[in-house]
């Protein structure tokens, strides 16, 4: 198990799920104590990374594309601050974070882990229900029901109409953007997905975000509603899936391929003919050789010797 503690936060992984606890500090984002407790399986990962600093470094998560509901309606804007896949290393954890990412990168080697986008969400989404308050209203989500509730910092001709309720049925798509200089940001509910030419801050259908502290907590709300529409990659997915070979043909592409290979026997970097190499059998030996390094039985020049002399054979 490989584990690094710090300020922001606790990350914790098993060899199957990154965990990842959000730090008690004064420091760390109300986006990340909200969100709380991330359990992050191993499927849901493109790649980890460390980035080194002159005072500190970042410990950084990639997740597939589409894995996760909240990087789904973030796009990409979410600050670091607000980030839960990123972790401020200080300066004297470094060897710590980079046995951290050896150790998921090589799991990430031996479960064969696809970094590719993905066509369902592989994260829940934040816990429900859900209550976020900020900019000109406090928005509420059950699973069944988005009710936003208007204060007095709302337009009159917005929060006249009462508060607003509506059906995730209705619900069609969620937008999220955040403050940027005098532009103010939004967390708009789209019941159908023509254009709203209305600003957020009449629409009754959006909140009005003024660039506070609290803002990105609206993209929680955001992913949850998210978390249970349709995948957007689901519907492309199922029209582009190309139909499965029938046996026959199947068999006959294996019969080309067998009759077109000519792997010399003795080429050291893959299995000899009839050597009784087998691809699962080389993958099982490198989880072994990763578990005696942890148990301290394998030094880490004899680990990295023995895992390269398995990689060649693969």
């Amino acid at each position: 198990m490989a584990e690094i503690i710090q300020k922001d936060g606790t990350w914790t992984f098993d060899g199957d799920t990154v965990r990842i606890v959000p730090g008690k500090d004064k420091g760390v984002s109300p986006l990340r104590k909200a969100l709380g407790e991330v359990t992050l399986p191993l499927g849901a990962l493109a790649g980890i990374s460390f980035e080194a600093g002159r005072k500190s470094g970042r410990l950084r998560l990639r997740l597939r594309e589409g894995a996760d509901p909240l990087l789904q309606i973030t796009g990409g804007r979410l600050g670091d601050s607000s980030d839960p896949y990123l972790l401020t290393v200080d300066k004297d954890r470094v060897g710590v974070a980079e046995y951290f990412v050896d150790e998921v990168r090589n799991a990430l080697l031996l479960d064969q882990v696809e970094p590719g986008p993905v066509d369902r969400y592989l994260m829940p989404g934040p816990a429900l229900p859900i209550t976020v308050s900020a900019g000109d209203a406090s928005v509420t989500f059950d699973g069944e029901r988005i009710r936003l509730e208007w204060n007095w910092k709302t337009e009159e001709s917005k929060s006249s109409g009462g508060p607003r309720t509506l059906a995730l049925s209705e619900v069609e798509a969620v937008e999220w953007l955040p403050s940027a200089g005098l532009e103010n940001g939004y967390l708009r509910f789209l019941t159908n997905r023509a254009p709203v030419s209305t600003p957020p801050k009449y629409d009754p259908q959006a909140v009005d975000l003024y660039g506070f502290r609290k803002d990105p907590l609206m993209a929680l709300v955001g992913a949850a509603v998210v978390a249970r529409l349709p995948h957007p990659r689901a519907a492309s997915a199922a029209l582009t899936a190309a139909p499965a070979p029938a046996p026959g043909l199947v068999k006959a592409a294996t019969s080309t391929t067998d009759a077109a290979d000519t792997t010399d026997p003795a080429d050291s970097t893959g299995p000899a003919a009839g050597s009784g190499d087998d691809h699962d059998v080389l993958l099982r030996r490198l989880r072994e050789l990763g578990e005696l390094h942890q148990a301290g039985i394998l030094t880490a020049e004899e680990f990295s010797t023995a895992k390269q002399a398995v990689l060649k054979r693969l």
